[in-house]
């Protein structure tokens, strides 16, 4: 089996595998400079991200859509000492940037901690293997690295996904990895420091205050970029059809240009409770509990893909997404429930050319 078939096979390979051409091709055009252990410039990684066409006509498809702006100032603040904080409601692409950002800096995203509320101070600093630490006591050969002493051995990029949700005194553990650049083993007597090329990137969803806030000494350590929900209806449009491709084509489901009215439809839905108003202004409506986010959006899309595809003819159509949209929507049965309903029956059932998505609603919600 080749490489690129054992690629292909996997459900969701990391980002330097999936797009490793493109990466490739950056770093042959790539002639500005980079930062020490940098695999592409500053200017590359942005151009990674957003997407452009090299000179020798390679494409390089957006991984992001919005701001230029944002993602210059995430690049640049990972190009100096600087750790970087991507903040955003849930669905605004931290992880998905975050992941990016890694592989096109590092080559490698994989030096992953995952937040929770279970996170454990090893987590961010080390751990032991136990049979060799009763056997021989503490030393090198009995320490676990954690993803973050990786990558401030290696010069890498690390990431902290959902920093919020991770303990208080945890969080902390950061403080002097970011500001000294050092990681203390006092069992050993020993540090580790960090070597040039070391950063980290944490994501954090800004609904979350609260749960777990930062400390102001370890939000001082970071750079924070406000990822934003997509400004205009297309745009998202364009992000919820590339992504469900990209997934669709992993699954083996339908293209999605078969789909583009209904993935439209169901991102006017989002955005119009989101926003609770109308895309016209006219119509002041309620909000639902949830956020409705992009990523949701991609979710109902690509669950209704695969009804399409496996029970249906393979062509997305209200009936396939309607379940999904309420299920989305109504997360508070008590509250949710009666939002939805007025929405039905005072937005999409007047709405022309909507009767098939209207009765598709209604037969699930009945």
């Amino acid at each position: 089996m080749t490489d690129t078939h054992a690629v292909t096979q996997k459900l969701r390979p990391h980002a330097e595998d999936a797009f490793a051409g493109e990466l490739k091709a950056l770093a042959a055009a790539d002639d500005r400079p980079r930062p020490e252990r940098w695999r592409l410039s500053p200017w590359a990684v942005a151009t990674y991200l957003l997407g452009g066409e090299l000179p020798d006509g390679t494409v390089i498809t957006p991984k992001y859509v919005g701001p230029r702006r944002i993602v210059e100032v995430a690049v640049t603040t990972l190009a100096t000492d600087r750790a970087l904080l991507l903040l955003g409601v849930p669905g605004t692409a931290k992880t998905w940037v975050s992941e990016h950002l890694a592989a096109a800096v590092s080559g490698d995203s994989t030096l992953l901690v995952q937040g929770t509320a279970g996170t454990a101070e090893e987590a961010m600093r080390y751990g032991w293997n136990y049979a060799q630490l009763l056997a021989h006591g503490p030393s090198r050969d009995a320490l676990v690295p954690s993803p973050v002493m990786r990558a401030m051995s290696e010069g890498m990029t690390a990431r902290v996904e959902e920093l919020t949700r991770v303990p208080a005194d945890v969080q902390d553990t950061l403080i002097t990895v970011l500001s000294e650049k050092t990681l203390p083993i006092p069992e050993l007597g020993e540090e580790v420091q960090a070597v040039r090329g070391f950063n980290l990137i944490a994501t954090a969803n800004d609904r979350d205050r609260g749960v777990n806030e930062l400390s102001s000494a370890l939000r001082r350590r970071f750079n924070t970029v406000v990822l934003p929900l997509p400004e205009m209806a297309e745009a998202e449009v364009e992000i919820v059809a590339r992504r469900v491709d990209q997934l669709g084509r992993s699954l083996d489901l339908p293209s999605v240009p078969d789909g583009i009215e209904e993935i439209r439809r169901v991102v006017t839905v989002f955005r119009e409770l989101r926003s609770g108003m109308t895309s016209d202004g006219r119509t002041k409506l309620k909000s639902p509990s949830g956020t409705l986010s992009t990523a949701e959006a991609i979710s109902v899309i690509t669950g209704g893909l695969a009804l399409a595809a496996h029970f249906g003819d393979g062509v997305l159509r209200a009936g396939d997404v309607a379940a999904g949209i309420q299920g989305a929507v109504v997360r508070d049965p008590s509250a949710d429930q009666t939002v939805w309903q007025e929405y039905l029956e005072a937005v999409v059932r007047e709405r022309d050319g909507w009767k098939d998505f209207y009765r598709a609603c209604r037969e699930v919600s009945a």
